[in-house]
């Protein structure tokens, strides 16, 4: 432990903060403090996993994502977290040297390195599209691929082809997981993702030697097990029938919710609302008044318009609500207050606003009393 304390301190790096930062990796996923306490061991362990990130048809908005990470920084994360064997964006070496440079980590460390591709994979025309040193860039990565100890897709274009599959697809673009049949590959959506995302399911692997608990698509259910409309800001409003009809009328100035300008939140699956981005409070595209893309879903993002109404995957089960009909000077029965406790304890089970029924229900009790 001493020598861990002294080796952080060398960095710059106190050993309070650096268990804040396993603890906020770990709260990321869900995790318990025990684990925390793992991942500060794991982590804090003189020989780091290595990393060898390679980069196919891309805009490298996920490297540029990753680059503006606080827990950790990106020169904590090369330097304390992991080994960063090869990545062309940021590595100091071109050129052949880079190459070199690679090729000595897939030897050096057989059956032990994390590969990490983002960019889709043109199989068109031979894979032509996207040319490494005189190779197709599928054969760089199915190379790669052969020893590597774990393979991660990231971004979008990785995980499901993203924006260069979409349409007609004029290079063949793919998947990583299309490439390797036969593998495990941990797909982290999102164009591009929140790099914690990414930085918890390293630290999971490096601590307990697997990757986190994946879904049907091999994303990880800690990020990705629940729909983004399940959890959004605005989801009070779509119940209630607040929606947004224009860019800047009322509603959206109001912040109501953005569902008829297009928000896919109702069909992507996602933490976006939760984790956010760059620890900035408010800092997602639903938060600050541009429907959510669908960036995260296959068949969603880069594939539906950006007006086309979402389906609504996890329609909430509606409530019950008690007929309570009191005039002025009126009672209410004790069987309606009983019905109406049911109800208040069902939606603060589920979450669900009935406002627009409610308010419904009161106008026309209005309309009765001055009838009378």
């Amino acid at each position: 432990m001493a020598g861990d304390n002294l080796h952080l301190a060398s960095q710059g790096v106190s050993r309070r903060d650096f268990m804040k930062l396993c603890a906020a990796l770990a709260a990321t996923m869900g995790l318990s403090g025990k684990a925390a306490a793992e991942m500060a061991e794991a982590i804090s362990h003189p020989q780091r996993p290595p990393v060898v990130w390679i980069g196919a048809q891309e805009c490298t908005g996920c490297t540029e994502s990753l680059l503006r990470a606080t827990h950790p920084t990106v020169e904590n994360l090369v330097l304390e977290t992991i080994s960063l064997e090869y990545h062309e964006v940021l590595s100091a070496a071109f050129g052949h040297q880079a190459e070199e440079n690679k090729h000595h980590a897939l030897e050096q460390y057989k059956g032990q390195y994390v590969l990490v591709v983002d960019g889709s994979i043109p199989m068109k025309d031979g894979g032509i599209y996207c040319m490494v040193a005189g190779e197709p860039i599928v054969d760089h990565i199915r190379k790669a691929a052969e020893n590597a100890a774990a393979i991660i897709a990231i971004g979008s274009c990785a995980a499901w082809g993203g924006v260069a599959a979409a349409g007609v697809n004029p290079t063949g673009a793919v998947s990583l997981q299309a490439v390797l049949p036969g593998k495990t590959v941990i797909n982290i959506p999102g164009c591009p993702p929140n790099p914690q995302n990414f930085l918890a399911t390293v630290a999971h692997l490096i601590t307990f030697g697997k990757p986190p608990a994946l879904d049907s698509k091999n994303r990880p259910a800690f990020a990705y097990g629940r729909l983004i409309h399940e959890h959004c800001e605005r989801r009070p409003h779509f119940d209630a029938g607040r929606f947004a009809k224009e860019f800047g009328d009322a509603g959206h100035r109001q912040g109501w919710c953005l569902y008829h300008l297009g928000c896919k939140g109702p069909e992507t699956w996602g933490n976006c609302s939760t984790l956010q981005f760059c620890d900035v409070g408010g800092a997602w595209p639903v938060a600050i008044g541009h429907p959510c893309y669908g960036c995260n879903e296959e068949g969603v993002g880069f594939h539906k318009g950006i007006s086309q109404l979402a389906h609504v995957e996890n329609p909430t089960p509606r409530a019950e609500k008690p007929d309570v009909q009191l005039k002025e000077g009126g009672t209410v029965s004790a069987t309606a207050v009983g019905l109406l406790g049911g109800v208040v304890g069902l939606v603060a089970g589920v979450g669900v606003m009935t406002v627009r029924e409610l308010g419904r229900q009161q106008k026309k009790n209005d309309a009765d009393s001055q009838g009378e």
